[in-house]
Order: C-alpha cells, then sequence, then structure tokens
C-alpha cells in the first residue's frame, strides 16, 4: 500500500528525532518520535491503523498488564504491534504503530480520556473496558465525566465487540447499550465512585446477585460469559481452564480474563490464550525483583485510591521492611487528597519507611492509620534503612519511575 508524502516525511522525521534522544542519552526517543510524527501528519494515527485487526484496552487500573496479556493472547494469530513501556496517549501509540508498520494485529493500550478519538482513529475490533474510578482529578476530572465520553466514543462505533467489565457499575453503564458486548466477571475490589447510579443518579444496591440500580430496574449486572475463581478460567460452551498467573493479586486473574475474552473474540483458541496470559510476569518494572546489597527489592506501582487498595493486598507482610514512596507531580497528579482514602491501617503490625518528594504527607497519614513508621524521603536510602531481607516498595507513578531508573544505575554501577 503506497504511503502519502507527508506520511513518510512524517516517519522519516520520528526517525530522525528517536535517534538524537537515543544519542544524547535523553531515552529510547519513541515519546518524541510519535510526537514528531503527529505534527507533521496529523492523520498518521489512522493511515498506520489502516487495514490492522485491532484491540484497544482501557480502563483506570491494570491497562499495562491487560495489554500484554492480550498482546501474549493473540500472538497466534500474527505479529502484534502493542507498547512495551505503557505510552497510552497519541505520541505513545502513534510511536508503537509506526515501529511494527509490519503487524497485521494491534493490541494497544489507551489512556481512558483518548479512547474515543483513538478509537475513531483505529476502528478497533475489540474494546476492552476494564474499570473506572477516580484518578488525578487535576488532569482528568471527575470520573462520571469519563463514564459519558466513553458511551459516547462507543456509540460511533457500533461493529465493535466491547469486552467489559460487569462488576464495575460506571464500566456495565458506558457499554451497556453497545450492540455486541461480552460481559466478564472480573472483580470490582473498589466500589467508592459507584454509590450510586451514573444513568439516573439513585443509589446503586449491592446484594448476592451483584448489584442494581434502584431508579432503572433495567439496569442492573449483566449475566456475565466469562468469570474466574482462584483455580480456574470460565467460558462460554463450557470451557474451563487451569489459570496460574506469574504476576500477584485477585485483580489480574480479573485482567487475565478479560485479556482471554479478548483475544478468543478476535479468533484466538480459548485454551491456547488461557495458556498465553500466564507467560506474562514483569509488566515495565511492575512486580520485579532487584537485588540491591542486602535486599532483595520487588517494586508495585499505584496510582489512584482504587490501585492502592489493591496493591496494598498484594504486600508480604512476612517481608523484613516497607517503603511506601509519593510523589506529587503532574503525572501524578498535585493533588494527594486520595492518601485518606486509602486503608494504611492495614500495616499496624508492620513497620513502615514514608519515602518519596511528599514523604512527610504520607507519614501524617500513616501516623492517623496508626501504622509505626520513619521518614527518609530518599526512596534508595529508605530501602537502606530496612532489616537485610525482602523489602516491599510501593510507590506512585513519578516515583517508581525513578526508583526504576535509580535501581538501573545502581545494578550497572556494580558491574
Amino acid at each position: 500500500m503506497s504511503v502519502p508524502l507527508r506520511t513518510s516525511l512524517a516517519l522519516a522525521a520520528a526517525a530522525t528525532a528517536r535517534w538524537a534522544s537515543r544519542t544524547a542519552g535523553r531515552g529510547k526517543g519513541s515519546m518524541i518520535g510519535g510526537l514528531v510524527a503527529e505534527k507533521i501528519d496529523p492523520q498518521i494515527m489512522s493511515r498506520l491503523a489502516a487495514g490492522k485487526r485491532t484491540a484497544l484496552i482501557t480502563g483506570t487500573n491494570g491497562k499495562s498488564t491487560t495489554t500484554r496479556m492480550t498482546a501474549a493472547a493473540l500472538a497466534e494469530l500474527g505479529e502484534v504491534a502493542t507498547q512495551a513501556d505503557g505510552a497510552n496517549m497519541d505520541a505513545g501509540i502513534i510511536a508503537t504503530l509506526s515501529l511494527q508498520r509490519s503487524a497485521p494485529i494491534a493490541a494497544l493500550e489507551v489512556d481512558e480520556l483518548h479512547v474515543p478519538h483513538v478509537s475513531d482513529a483505529t476502528s478497533p475490533e475489540v474494546l476492552v473496558m476494564l474499570n473506572l474510578s477516580r484518578d488525578q482529578l487535576d488532569r482528568v476530572g471527575e470520573i462520571n465525566m469519563i463514564e459519558r465520553r466513553l458511551r459516547e466514543g462507543i456509540v460511533r462505533h457500533p461493529d465493535a465487540t466491547i469486552v467489559a467489565n460487569c462488576d464495575d457499575v460506571l464500566v456495565t453503564s458506558a457499554a451497556f447499550d453497545a450492540p455486541t458486548v461480552i460481559w466478564v466477571a472480573a472483580g470490582a475490589g473498589w466500589v467508592g465512585d459507584s454509590v450510586s447510579c451514573p444513568r439516573t443518579g439513585e443509589p446503586i444496591v449491592r446484594d448476592a446477585d451483584g448489584w442494581y440500580s434502584t431508579g432503572d430496574e433495567n439496569f442492573r449486572r449483566p449475566t456475565p460469559a466469562w468469570w474466574f475463581d482462584d483455580e480456574f478460567i470460565y467460558g462460554p460452551d463450557g470451557f474451563v481452564a487451569p489459570m496460574q498467573l506469574a504476576v500477584p493479586g485477585r485483580a489480574n486473574r480479573g485482567n487475565a480474563t478479560q485479556a482471554v475474552a479478548a483475544a478468543v473474540a478476535m479468533g484466538a483458541d480459548p485454551g491456547k490464550a488461557t495458556a498465553a496470559v500466564q507467560t506474562v510476569g514483569e509488566v515495565a518494572g511492575r512486580y520485579g525483583v532487584a537485588q540491591i546489597g542486602r535486599h532483595s527489592v520487588r517494586t508495585l506501582l499505584a496510582k489512584n485510591p482504587a490501585g492502592w487498595q489493591e496493591a496494598l493486598s498484594m504486600i508480604d507482610q512476612d517481608a523484613d521492611g516497607l517503603v511506601i514512596a509519593v510523589n506529587g507531580q503532574v503525572p501524578d497528579g498535585e493533588d494527594l487528597s486520595w492518601l485518606w482514602d486509602v486503608r494504611f491501617e492495614a500495616f499496624e503490625t508492620m513497620q513502615v519507611v514514608a519515602a518519596g518528594e511528599r514523604a512527610a504527607d504520607l507519614s501524617v497519614r500513616l501516623l492517623y492509620a496508626g501504622a509505626e513508621h520513619t521518614t527518609i524521603p530518599d526512596p534508595l536510602k529508605a530501602i537502606a534503612s530496612c532489616p537485610p531481607g525482602r523489602v516491599e516498595v510501593l510507590a506512585n507513578y513519578t516515583a517508581f519511575r525513578d526508583l526504576g531508573v535509580a535501581l538501573e544505575r545502581a545494578r550497572e554501577a556494580r558491574q
């Protein structure tokens, strides 16, 4: 297929920008390459996505892990273009598509704010919707507004199959009117942002059958086609298979189930798809373990109250130390009032080190939670202060990113 001259120029300029970034030691350069390409050819995303069978994956939490699992499950159908680093806005998506142009399939992580226009550009075959909860109010805004925007975006793509978490009220509302929905019981550990119906404003009632709206008798938890338990995954036509994941947490079992459902909707064999998601381990540093001196350090990422609640459940209470690192930069959301929504009371019996640029804010929250702790802003020094052995590190976005860079430098210094 011939490529328009503008697109060719955009791709060439992007390649030059990537080379310059790497040469200057400023990183891999994929993001700057995507930004440059889009400036030269505003239609480049749709041109690069043309002809690809595309799955988009979105939600407040779990996007990167589910995208990696979806890509693994789709691999039996052909080469899959997908992000390696979780860059889920326009520049990152363009960079991914430009670097993997020959791939006939794409599994793309998409920021929830960007889903409508990315869908317009890529015409997805499948849209996977994981969960919706409050996240970075200073950037994203109120979550009900996001639900309405997603609902409006889905209306524009009636041919897309929506793989939606029926345990999440907001996701269900966004997907409820779509012509083709595959409902997955992926779980909803956090329900604090869906106490009222997004369609009527009336209360949501939760019972043994799930949930329902008191203002609309038809709006209730749909019957799932896919679900899971502690050992197995279950699907249509009596499908059942063991599912033992390499990543921790019940939320990741839900993510894996949605990834399998998405891959099967695109033609993958359910048994092979289930086997594939079990191969996914460390995801862009998440769940990774690094040896730093006398400490074996496992890193976990959390970015909002729902994500923190799930990540806290993954902490090994028998570890020799726990470092919680919190920054308040623009990518994190500068408003840290969400700290008071997180149940830090879980660490009443565990020694904690508060770290990060906003360690003082975290220290106040831990004090009120009754969690014994010390305060050492530098995360590496905080880790070093722990007793020898296993250290769990839980960090928000920029703290996690910066710690990853610091750990890599520490490893290089030892070599």
